[in-house]
């Protein structure tokens, strides 16, 4: 982005001075009617044209190393206008350089780094700015566990941005804490430690692909205890009250995506009632969850390993989702690690 894109436009000056004529003697009419009346309709519906057609708004930040910049590609991808990098101060800016394109800019999605509390600063005020305008913004979070971030910079052989004279885990450290506040603002949160380049991006495509924005997008995953929980879980359901199919030795090689496995976990005694109810309690919180204006909600479903029980109630409590006009996406975390 150039230093002149940068620069305000100053139609809305123009169209101010327009209005109020007062430097331009002006020659009445005999119908009343001043000689620029129709100057002054032609600009003022234009400036309402343009507050019509501000741009929708997505703000990508998150961890460095995280993966921003593949998110940021996604987008681009799917028609969104992407910049780089831009300074938070200059997001209000953006917006308003995009709403006077006549709505050839449409969707905007901005990666902010934010390195500094001078830049944090700078992100709060600009926020603050596009709600008082009512701009309609989301924010996607890129986060990932210390492990992956320290084995993506060794990789690349590049230190973190945060870290000065200190080690890549003391950037990250300062990096985490300085985007708390940030990320606990996040409409969208997506842990990428254990995600590669493609499964970000399918995860990107099934929350903003397609024309319409569904009211409420569900991802449900399932996830083995033994290997943590998923740090982007909205809500947790524990699936070890039931018998495990480990045990049944012509059941211990498959998955809960076979249909064998599935009806051995779903007769259980309590497992068709568990979904029932946890079916209704969901129906709850997606409507107050709707109410706040929370567009997503990851679900996690647990198991031991998170090959049979936590896989099999997935594919079901999805469906019922889905059913009740929810657009949902399953993701089998641990399937197939063991």
């Amino acid at each position: 982005m150039t230093e002149h894109d940068a620069q305000p436009a100053t139609g809305r000056e123009q169209t101010h001075a327009t209005a109020g004529g007062g430097a331009d003697p002006q020659t009445a009419r005999p119908d009343g009617r001043q000689d620029n009346g129709a100057q002054v309709s032609t600009a003022k519906e234009t400036a309402g044209a343009h507050e019509a057609a501000i741009p929708e708004l997505v703000i990508i930040s998150g961890m460095s190393g995280a993966g921003r910049s593949t998110a940021a590609k996604c987008l681009e991808d799917l028609g969104w206008f992407v910049v780089d990098n831009l300074p938070p101060a200059l997001i209000p800016t953006m917006v308003e350089l995009g709403a006077r394109s006549q709505g050839n800019v449409a969707r905007i999605a901005v990666v902010v780094d934010v390195r500094g509390r001078r830049f944090f600063d700078n992100l709060r005020e600009s926020l603050a700015d596009l709600d008082a305008r009512g701009v309609t913004r989301r924010i996607v979070f890129l986060e990932s566990s210390e492990e992956a971030l320290v084995r993506r910079f060794e990789s690349v052989r590049r230190p973190h941005p945060l870290q000065g004279d200190g080690r890549i885990v003391d950037g990250i450290a300062a990096e985490r804490e300085l985007l708390r506040e940030l990320r606990g603002d996040a409409d969208l949160v997506i842990d990428t430690s254990s995600l590669n380049v493609h499964e970000l991006r399918a995860k990107m495509d099934a929350q903003f692909a397609g024309e319409e924005e569904p009211e409420l997008r569900a991802t449900v995953m399932s996830f083995g205890f033994k290997y943590g929980l998923p740090v982007d879980a909205d809500l947790v359901v524990d699936m070890r009250f039931l018998p495990n199919p480990h045990w049944v030795p012509e059941l211990r090689p498959f998955t809960g995506l076979n249909e064998e496995v599935s009806s051995y976990v779903l007769n259980q005694p309590g497992a068709k009632e568990f979904l029932d109810r946890y079916a209704e309690l969901l129906q709850l919180i997606a409507a107050g969850y709707r109410r706040e204006g929370k567009r997503y909600v990851t679900v996690a479903v647990g198991c031991t390993g998170g090959k049979h029980r936590s896989v099999a109630v997935s594919e079901k409590l999805a469906a019922r989702l889905a059913a009740e006009g929810v657009e949902t996406v399953v993701v089998h975390r641990d399937m197939g690690r063991e």
